[in-house]
């Protein structure tokens, strides 16, 4: 049987948030791995895919039908870039979608580790309830309010981000290499340097492409102040973690917040899992989730299956075309 669609998510995924495909289109649903594939994405017209997994191989597209690379989120690491500019295939994604949750989760994140929430957690449990109190006293913790908060790429997803900062009266500082007025949200343009040295909490919102490859690294992260806060809802790529870890060990930094890595999921080689004792406490650690809520969800499905049924059925051009 030839489907219109192939889509890499469970059907599961849509309706338990009320999202219904296109009903004219046939869809098969597929996972990556699934030997099938290939012939099945060779005879369709349209590829729904997830942003985060493995990458595919242009050869999975190579005399295709295809006409459309949909994806439900905002990232496209996952294709080979020149291989399917090569094709001609356009790429849609779905920009905006998650923002509000990534915001969310770095305003929570900060607030964990500036407060060492998620460690009093752990020390009540083993029963050291009075020892830690006295301790969290003793250290004088901030909070977020009126901290500086320095924002790695002021995109659809940094500006939220500024937006949902602007409640605790911060300074936001941020860098990007687009021209970006930002000024609406009292944020400042600085250098990367600048940003590193004058920032308490550093969060990083770039896409993973060759210029943001490993940019934040053992030289970066030593310009941090002394305490200050690391926050990476981005992409593994961007951090070396093992200079993190490192920086984490040593206590130079105050915390750090890893929702992605290099690898997912992380193996046992991470150097961020080998941390123990206090440098651990002080890392958040989350499975890519930062920008998953049901209301992100909802935004980012809606608008996927919108797309491809602009293009399959209206036989209009698509909509957020990346490439």
């Amino acid at each position: 049987m030839t489907f219109d669609v192939v889509c890499l998510r469970p059907e599961a995924d849509f309706l338990r948030i009320g999202v219904i495909p296109p009903k004219m289109l046939q869809v098969a649903y597929r996972a990556p791995g699934n030997t099938d594939l290939a012939p099945l994405i060779r005879d369709a017209r349209a590829l729904v895919m997830p942003a985060v997994g493995p990458k595919l191989p242009v050869s999975l597209f190579e005399k295709s039908a295809i006409k459309l690379i949909q994806v439900t989120g905002a990232g496209v690491d996952r294709l080979d870039e020149p291989g399917i500019k090569h094709l001609g295939i356009p790429v849609s994604n779905v920009p905006g979608g998650s923002n509000e949750a990534v915001a969310e989760y770095v305003v929570a994140a900060a607030s964990m580790l500036l407060r060492r929430l998620a460690w009093s957690g752990e020390e009540v449990r083993a029963g050291r309830y009075r020892e830690f109190r006295a301790a969290m006293m003793a250290a004088n913790l901030s909070g977020l309010h009126g901290l500086s908060v320095g924002i790695i790429g002021m995109g659809t997803i940094g500006l939220a981000v500024a937006k949902a900062l602007r409640a605790y009266d911060c300074e936001i500082l941020y860098c990007d290499p687009s021209p970006r007025d930002a000024s609406q949200l009292g944020a400042k343009p600085v250098t990367l340097d600048e940003l590193l040295a004058r920032a308490d909490v550093v969060t990083i919102h770039v896409p993973l492409v060759p210029a943001t490859q490993g940019m934040i690294g053992a030289a970066q992260l030593a310009k941090m102040k002394e305490g200050a806060i690391l926050i990476n809802a981005a992409r593994g790529g961007i951090l070396d973690e093992a200079a993190l870890a490192e920086a984490l060990r040593s206590g130079r930094l105050g915390g750090a917040a890893i929702d992605v890595y290099s690898v997912e999921p992380p193996g046992s080689s991470n150097p961020l899992l080998a941390l123990e004792g206090e440098p651990a406490h002080r890392l958040l650690l989350t499975p890519h989730i930062a920008g998953v809520t049901r209301q992100a969800y909802a935004i980012l499905f809606r608008s996927a299956w919108e797309n491809v049924e602009r293009v399959l059925v209206q036989g209009l051009a698509p909509l957020n075309r990346v490439y």
